[in-house]
């Protein structure tokens, strides 16, 4: 019988493909990790690595294929497992970028500490993408998104239309300019006054959901000013370096921004949600923390009430 701390080990030194750092992730000494290769070889009476240089074996392969399907099925298992147990001890693992954890987790993990005081909440602050990908490993237990695409092993559910929002100051003078037909005069008089958009990069879903909608904000040529994040965003946009084009909910009350803030109606929407994996069991404390994020995400946002600057 192949023991699972024998797998995991394997699994984890062939991945990092270095026995010291194998020990250093899993709060091992170094000869326990060998000690647990030389049992697992005894056991299929194989050998499953070459040390100089490291390398995995044919056998050592095809043990690796099964081994980490086997870890993944168990880490679901225990997921189920524990939610029919309603988990009132033990882990809930969460994914979600930094906006959206920051302005409707806080307050609803809040709530849960309170709650569910048995139970240690993880975050792991990642894209849309990196979420949907930690969920279908086992890695998280929840993972939220936008616009999640279909994918089988996921189940997606919305919580929120999400429209698109350009904060800061310019956008209108801009576009009277491009109207005017004064686009170089005024960048001769003004070198400083170049229009500018500040957006996140195009390696994330937001850029890709926006790029082609620029176009409908009709404006002069313009710089683009890429950043990493959205909270990013909002302070450039805020500190008078341009106008940012952010999802609506990401202009919270709890931020006092001062810049104007124009609803890009035109702008097609797209959706914020949830993913957890497919048949998965929602144990009642994940049930009650999506009702609290619910209850966040339906509070009044004031500056969506604003239009466009004068």
């Amino acid at each position: 019988m192949l023991d699972i701390h024998w797998l995991q080990t394997f699994v984890t030194l062939a991945r990092l493909q270095h026995f010291g750092q194998t020990a250093n992730e899993l709060h091992m000494t170094q000869p326990n990790v060998s000690l647990h290769i030389k049992r697992l070889e005894q056991a299929t009476r194989v050998r499953l690595i070459e040390r100089s240089p490291f390398r995995l074996t044919q056998a050592g392969e095809r043990l690796l294929q099964s081994a980490e399907r086997t870890i993944a099925e168990l880490q679901l298992c225990q997921s189920d497992l524990n939610a029919l147990n309603q988990l009132s001890q033990g882990t809930l693992a969460i994914a979600a970028s930094d906006i959206i954890s920051r302005l409707l987790l806080i307050q609803p993990f809040q709530r849960f500490k309170r709650e569910f005081p048995g139970i240690d909440l993880t975050l792991f602050n990642t894209t849309s993408d990196q979420a949907a990908e930690l969920v279908k490993a086992g890695k998280a237990d929840l993972g939220f998104v936008m616009a999640q695409k279909r994918s089988e092993p996921l189940f997606y559910t919305e919580l929120q239309q999400v429209t698109w929002c350009a904060l800061g100051h310019g956008l209108a003078r801009w576009q009277a300019r491009a109207v005017a037909g004064l686009v170089d005069e005024e960048r001769t008089r003004d070198p400083l006054d170049e229009p500018t958009l500040i957006l996140l990069g195009h390696d994330t879903r937001t850029r890709a959901l926006i790029d082609p909608s620029l176009p409908l904000l009709a404006l002069p040529p313009c710089r683009i000013m890429e950043v990493g994040s959205v909270d990013a965003q909002l302070d450039w946009a805020e500190a008078g370096f341009g106008v940012a084009i952010v999802p609506d909910f990401s202009l919270h009350p709890r931020l006092n921004l001062t810049a104007p803030v124009t609803s890009l109606g035109d702008f097609p929407g797209t959706s914020l949600g949830y993913v957890v994996r497919q048949n998965q069991v929602l144990s009642r404390a994940i049930k009650q923390l999506l009702h609290w994020v619910e209850e966040e995400i339906q509070k009044p946002n004031p500056y969506l009430t604003k239009g466009m600057e004068p």
